[in-house]
């Protein structure tokens, strides 16, 4: 038997039910094809700020004479080009499904949305740049299967062409995870850069969590919400009897 390795043990500790839950509700949900619209527009929140993000972390990381922030610069050079452009197609697939991307750009992201990005920044900053690595692991731990993008197809009943971005996902995300793996298991961390990388990770877990949770209570509860009319992205306006 293979002995345990620090890319397993990371991933362990991502195997909580709070974001499989998440999940299951939203694509479960009645209302699916509707939030299936909401949940594109906060992915391009989340992904139209991943590349500066991963930059940025590059940056910090060129600054330290180190070897693993020169093995983490390599490694997040080239993920940075093969990441490029993700939010450009999910404006396509919202496209797809009528929505202009001017109304999408001009969103403004949930707190959710902003600090499981905001998080990253303080720590990239202000700590130490690894802590992208349990971000990226929080987000390419568990891939979509092909199985899974056929199934919130049929739920939804749109047109296979608003799943772009998902199916790429699903076809290149358990390269990325290995890639990962590998990485993280040749990094000689120290063990206060493990605590950080693991502390990431489950925080980027939990606000992604919060992100599809809120998209589902939001709806469940008729709060003001994205939602797409005549081809644009809108918020209901309340009756003056809401009010009273």
């Amino acid at each position: 038997m293979s002995a345990i390795t620090e890319a397993d043990r990371l991933r362990l500790k991502l195997v909580t039910p709070e974001l499989a839950g998440a999940t299951s509700r939203l694509v479960n949900h009645p209302d699916v094809a509707r939030l299936y619209v909401d949940y594109l527009v906060a992915c391009h929140g989340i992904l139209r700020a991943t590349i500066p993000l991963l930059r940025t972390a590059r940056r910090e990381a060129l600054s330290r004479e180190e070897e693993v922030s020169r093995e983490l610069a390599d490694y997040l050079e080239k993920h940075i080009e093969e990441e490029a452009g993700e939010d450009e197609w999910l404006l396509e697939d919202l496209e797809v499904l009528g929505v202009q991307r001017s109304q999408v750009i001009t969103q403004v992201p949930s707190a959710s949305v902003a600090g499981l990005i905001g998080s990253q920044y303080y720590w990239v900053l202000h700590t130490h740049p690894v802590s992208i690595l349990g971000f990226l692991a929080a987000l390419e731990r568990e891939p979509p299967s092909h199985e899974f993008v056929d199934h919130l197809i049929a739920r939804t009943g749109h047109d296979r062409a608003a799943f772009r971005t998902l199916i790429a996902h699903a076809e290149r995300d358990p390269d990325h995870r290995d890639e990962l793996d590998e990485l993280l298991d040749r990094l000689q961390l120290t063990d206060e850069q493990w605590l950080l990388v693991s502390i990431s990770a489950m925080h980027s877990v939990h606000a992604l969590a919060c992100v599809l949770d809120e998209l589902v209570e939001t709806s469940e509860m008729g709060l003001p919400r994205q939602t797409m009319r005549n081809g644009e992205i809108a918020v209901p306006r309340r009756n003056a009897a809401d009010n009273r």
